[in-house]
């Protein structure tokens, strides 16, 4: 096996067995197993399981960044000189993550998975691991949704993207949920449109006058 041949199968390997069980769960011994490699190789290549871990997220979340920003790019070339709607941007920022949570091809399911075990990973390192793979998308978004909506303090817009993305999370993570719920009436399957009414929910959210505080 060549070397970029074992690094894609301990990639595999490691993204496979975090998202069944979660990255505490998993020892190196386990993934080594699973790749049918040997212990020197999984050091050689990443080191320690954290650097495996960010380069299993990394391959998943970089092309998905790449689109949220090309697409934000897109929508500020099309609406100069004026600022791009609302809409536009929150499409921008949850319909890439979306579309490939139902896209079996680039694999969406194990992705949703693993997503959804480091979310809810309590350890540090874990979160931390997440900020730096999302940092580039908060430093392009943030400016713009401040100048699409300048009636929002800067404290509540970061509440309202926090609850925004939460709502994208949710919807990624457990849709089959709201079919059995709504009795087939919601299709989770029927990924745009499914976006269009997520973005209909969140930009009234968004653009939603603060209360002031309470007499």
């Amino acid at each position: 096996m060549s070397a970029v041949d074992t690094r894609q199968t301990l990639l595999n390997a490691g993204e496979r067995l975090f998202a069944e069980q979660g990255f505490s769960e998993v020892s190196l011994r386990q993934i080594i197993n699973a790749a049918k490699v040997n212990l020197a190789a999984i050091h050689y290549h990443f080191g320690s399981k954290e650097a495996l871990l960010q380069e299993i997220l990394s391959r998943r979340i970089r092309p998905l960044n790449e689109e949220r920003l090309d697409l934000l790019d897109k929508a500020l070339a099309q609406s100069q000189p004026d600022l791009p709607p609302l809409e536009q941007l929150i499409v921008s920022l949850i319909a890439p993550p979306l579309r490939l949570s139902r896209d079996p091809r680039r694999g969406g399911d194990i992705f949703m998975r693993l997503i959804g075990r480091a979310v809810s990973d309590p350890n540090p390192k874990i979160q931390e691991i997440l900020l730096f793979q999302f940092k580039s998308v908060v430093e392009r978004f943030v400016p713009e949704f401040q100048r699409a909506l300048p009636h929002l303090p800067t404290e509540e817009l970061y509440w309202r993207l926090h609850f925004t993305v939460g709502a994208m999370a949710h919807t990624m993570t457990h849709g089959a949920h709201l079919q059995v719920m709504s009795g087939g009436l919601c299709n989770p399957n029927d990924t745009e449109a499914l976006i269009r009414s997520l973005v209909t929910f969140c930009a009234a959210g968004l653009r939603a006058v603060p209360e002031g505080p309470a007499a």
